[in-house]
């Protein structure tokens, strides 16, 4: 009966999908419950690499069924597009297997087209969208004018709604020196992935809640991180929904009488895609160093835009944050490898902003833009880690340091990674 909640402790890319993939091989169920493919997941199984951005990582068990929540925005051509690929990777993608919610909603092009005028016309004070039409989709949505994915299973209706969506798009992007789109193309184009996917659209609150009162273990999967949260997160630098705990009971439909576990999913190093601001970045030769050079998937560039992601020391002050909004029950530290060779590791503790010191990211983005990071030192350890099994194998340095992170975070940590195969995993 009970449910796992996975959640991002930091601005997103924490290894999630990794996580997921790991707890999925003892759920029954796995559910995303936000965001849309603006997401990235890279799961190495063997010698295949998965980037999964609709899809959760559970589809790469067998026995696992998969389920695309309300709480989503979903691009049904992308959403092919990936499933077609997994499919020809071997992977079972049938109706049977893969459920789509008829409450998420959907992008289409002119949200797509509305998210890049929105941030050209930011300028320097752009957010740094992935420009997948997220934004504007969730806008339509608490505006109630978006489009549902039920709405896909009444071919006529959907294609007039669609049609007329593009049309009144097309006013804003003309006003906005925008290009307009053809609303007779865009809607056969949407009509025959509509055609495609009818069979996979059910109601998935109902579902969910029955194979919770069956007694079917349901793994529930975020996008994004606590950061990014649109009440939590580093506003307005966040995503337009709630990758929280709480969004992923609103975002599944399932009460909190069904969840007995949150873990959080943390890096051992902090990285952020996009603008923002990060007290512990780091410029230069350590920061290149945390990135990696970009020839292997385990590298800090983002699955989704291929960004190279901002690299800099542990901030706890954002960990302790993520564990008191989510009431953590455990943190997964991913990347610890990444750390070997360094002679020294530098952890934030708090912030300084004008002579006060906080121990929790203060709430306006303007204290926030003046925090200058204050830091411990741990020492560092020369070993390569990346094929330990058990923890007592560690260097007593990678003890020490994990231990000070649970510390700080006043969380314990279950697991930590040592690389990005499933088996290099390491309990606590």
């Amino acid at each position: 009966m009970p449910a796992t909640i996975v959640i991002g402790a930091q601005w997103g890319d924490e290894g999630k999908g990794r996580v997921a993939d790991w707890l999925a091989a003892e759920a029954d169920v796995v559910a995303r419950y936000a965001g849309g493919d603006n997401a990235g997941h890279t799961v190495v199984v063997g010698e295949k690499v998965f980037k999964l951005h609709l899809v959760p990582s559970g589809i790469l068990h067998d026995h696992v069924v998969c389920v695309l929540g309300n709480g989503m925005v979903v691009n049904p051509v992308n959403l092919l597009k990936e499933m077609d690929q997994i499919r020809a990777m071997g992977v079972d993608v049938s109706p049977e297997r893969f459920i789509i919610s008829s409450r998420a909603h959907l992008i289409t092009p002119a949200h797509v087209a509305l998210d890049s005028v929105s941030e050209k016309a930011l300028g320097n004070q752009a957010i740094g969208t992935t420009l997948r039409g997220i934004g504007p989709a969730y806008m339509d949505k608490t505006g109630r004018k978006g489009i549902r994915a039920g709405q896909m299973l009444r071919v006529e209706d959907f294609a007039e709604a669609l049609y007329n969506m593009i049309e009144q798009a097309n006013v804003t992007l003309a006003r906005q020196g925008g290009v307009t789109l053809d609303p007779k193309t865009v809607t056969l184009d949407y009509l025959d992935a509509a055609s495609r996917l009818q069979p996979y659209i059910k109601d998935t609150t109902v579902y969910l809640n029955q194979q919770l009162q069956k007694g079917a273990r349901v793994l529930c999967e975020g996008a994004q991180g606590t950061l990014l949260d649109i009440d939590h997160g580093d506003y307005p630098f966040v995503t337009s929904s709630s990758p929280t705990a709480g969004g992923a009971m609103t975002g599944l439909g399932i009460g909190p009488r069904y969840i007995d576990k949150v873990m959080g999913v943390g890096k051992c190093f902090s990285t952020r895609v996009g603008s923002g601001p990060m007290p512990t970045e780091l410029e230069g030769e350590l920061g290149n160093r945390l990135r990696g050079t970009g020839e292997n998937h385990w590298d800090e560039f983002g699955t989704t835009t291929g960004r190279p992601r901002r690299c800099g020391w542990l901030d706890v002050v954002v960990l302790r944050y993520a564990a008191a909004v989510n009431g953590f029950t455990d943190l997964f530290l991913t990347k610890l490898d990444v750390l070997s060779g360094f002679e020294e590791l530098k952890i934030a503790v708090a912030y300084k902003i004008d002579g006060q010191r906080y121990e929790y990211p203060p709430a306006t983005l303007a204290e926030l833009e003046r925090a200058e990071a204050e830091y411990i030192t741990l020492p560092g350890w020369s070993e390569d880690i990346s094929r330990v099994k058990d923890k007592h194998d560690l260097p007593e340095a990678t003890r020490a340091y994990v231990q000070k992170v649970a510390e700080l975070c006043q969380t314990p940590i279950s697991t930590i990674s040592v690389g990005p195969e499933r088996d290099q995993l390491i309990h606590f």
